[in-house]
């Protein structure tokens, strides 16, 4: 039986379906020790949907992360409630079938996906996932009127009703009620869905995790290189001074620094080249001379939002960006 008692009703289905729509899809949420690249799974949960969003099954399970749990004060995992959970090389197998053929759904899908691409690389496995969908960029995509894109208010407007914030079963189970419509509407409206490539994690170093538990006193359960899931790509120098910070309402100047952050509708690493072949020098990281960030999920915790905030950095959404992106001013001493 499956935890769908605050549903909303189906919305009617578009007929034709659009051929090109995937056959299934892996709602995920996990719950982990922090957002760093070292932070583990504390928990993860996965709603089976059809092609046509309806649900099929559901999925829980707790996980021994070896380590503090992190935020107690947000999943509610305490290290005494996980001292007895399996280890992720235990559940991998039946997640991984979970998963296995399916597009990976989540809101701000780029950081789950990233923690699982982790864990199946410490447990020398790689996740069966091809696709992700970012519900905060379909969101955005079908210009739903939401007042940010919290979870919190996409459930709102499909009048979702959340039982456990931040329990990975309930974020799912809300998760996959509010994909469902959404799911129809850019159906309907013959939208293709934002669909990224899932690259699997290759750079974990030998010392991964222990099979046996408890860990030895003062051990170490392995060691990921500092670098990202997805393989770093060396771009050339930007030839001009950075102009500062971008005004509010622009234009983009030849030189500044522009930072990306969570899941776009149009491919990562498409949009950085863009922005480099028109003189944009495109950052890493958020900083004091950073004059832009471009972010579909303006209120996501992770550092480069954060840091975007501390410093008053101007932040826009990919499809300002874009619009923005047409009509970049040379730097000076440049005729374009």
């Amino acid at each position: 039986m499956t935890m769908l008692d605050n549903r909303t009703e189906p919305t009617a289905a578009p007929s034709p379906w659009p051929a090109a729509y995937p056959d299934g899809y892996a709602v995920v949420d996990v719950e982990t020790t922090g957002l760093g690249r070292d932070d583990r799974i504390v928990s993860a949960a996965v709603y089976r949907l059809d092609s046509r969003g309806e649900v099929q099954d559901h999925w829980y399970s707790p996980v021994n992360p070896l380590r503090d749990p992190g935020p107690v004060w947000i999943h509610g995992l305490t290290s005494a409630m996980l001292a007895d959970a399996p280890l992720f090389p235990e559940i991998a197998a039946e997640l991984a079938e979970r998963l296995a053929g399916r597009v990976l759904v989540a809101h701000n899908a780029v950081f789950d996906w990233s923690m699982l691409a982790r864990e199946y690389a410490r447990a020398k496995s790689t996740a069966p996932v091809e696709q992700r969908l970012c519900t905060i960029v379909l969101a955005k995509e079908l210009r739903l009127p939401l007042a940010n894109h919290k979870l919190e208010s996409l459930a709102a407007h499909y009048g979702v009703v959340q039982q456990r914030a931040h329990h990975a079963l309930d974020d799912a189970r809300v998760l996959a009620e509010a994909f469902r419509p959404s799911l129809h509407l850019a159906a309907a409206a013959g939208l293709p869905l934002p669909l990224h490539t899932c690259r699997p994690l290759t750079e974990w170093t030998e010392g991964s995790v222990p099979a046996a538990r408890p860990a030895p006193a003062g051990g170490s359960y392995g060691s990921y290189r500092p670098s990202s899931w997805r393989p770093a790509r060396k771009r050339p120098s930007c030839p001009y001074p950075n102009p500062g910070r971008m005004a509010p309402e622009g234009p983009l100047m030849q030189g500044m620094r522009v930072a990306f952050s969570g899941d776009t509708g149009i491919d990562r690493e498409l949009l950085e080249d863009r922005a480099t072949d028109a003189g944009l020098h495109v950052a890493s990281s958020v900083s004091r001379v950073t004059s832009l960030l471009v972010t579909n999920d303006p209120d996501s915790p992770t550092s480069k939002a954060a840091k975007a905030r501390a410093f008053g950095t101007p932040v826009i959404d990919e499809r300002r960006f874009a619009e923005l992106l047409k009509a970049v001013t040379p730097a000076p001493g440049v005729h374009g």
